[in-house]
């Protein structure tokens, strides 16, 4: 007697996500200063669409990921760089508004950072470029007199994955980076 056999695809197994992994520094590398900077929500940016003085101001990069342009409404800032999005809003001003646009699209303002954990003043902050955690726990007012000052927990966001990773305290920020200085057992 032969037995039956299955009938459509493979029904896969359900997936058990685990706890996250947190990876040491020098595992991952680290920002090096030359990647191209992803836009996301809280940047502010300057837009200049020459000839056109009502477009031409600063928006903020919404909760959502996007910025609200007169004329041609919403357009998707998060995920892209500032030449991405140039493109977008020449494209979409090109298609009905202004005939051959001159758009350009710079960061005015970067989007803050946070620290956490063992600092006199935890919260969020304004981001300064080339700023290393060292510098960070000096804008949170310094260490508690409990602060570990041997390694350091960042998250960050990286597109649609968040990244925890352990690094000592000259590594690099970026904006969006949380910082939680850990408690000395001892």
């Amino acid at each position: 007697m032969v037995s039956p056999v299955p009938v459509g695809p493979p029904v896969a197994a359900p997936v058990a996500w685990g706890p996250a992994v947190v990876v040491s520094a020098d595992m991952t590398g680290g920002p090096t200063g030359f990647e191209p900077y992803i836009l996301d929500t809280a940047d502010k940016l300057r837009v200049f669409v020459y000839g056109q003085p009502n477009l031409s101001r600063l928006y903020t990069v919404d909760q959502v990921g996007n910025i609200a342009i007169p004329l041609i409404g919403t357009v998707r800032a998060r995920g892209r760089t500032t030449v991405d999005l140039t493109h977008a809003i020449a494209a979409k001003l090109g298609r009905e508004f202004v005939k051959d646009p001159q758009v350009t699209v710079d960061v005015a303002q970067n989007r803050p950072f946070f620290i956490l954990g063992e600092v006199r003043l935890p919260g969020q902050y304004p981001f300064v470029s080339g700023m290393t955690i060292e510098q960070a726990v000096a804008i949170g007012g310094g260490y508690t007199e409990r602060a570990s000052k041997r390694t350091y927990r960042i998250t960050r966001k990286l597109g649609p994955l968040v990244d925890q990773i352990e690094a000592p305290g000259d590594y690099p920020l970026c904006p969006g980076d949380t910082v939680f200085v850990y408690e000395r057992f001892f």
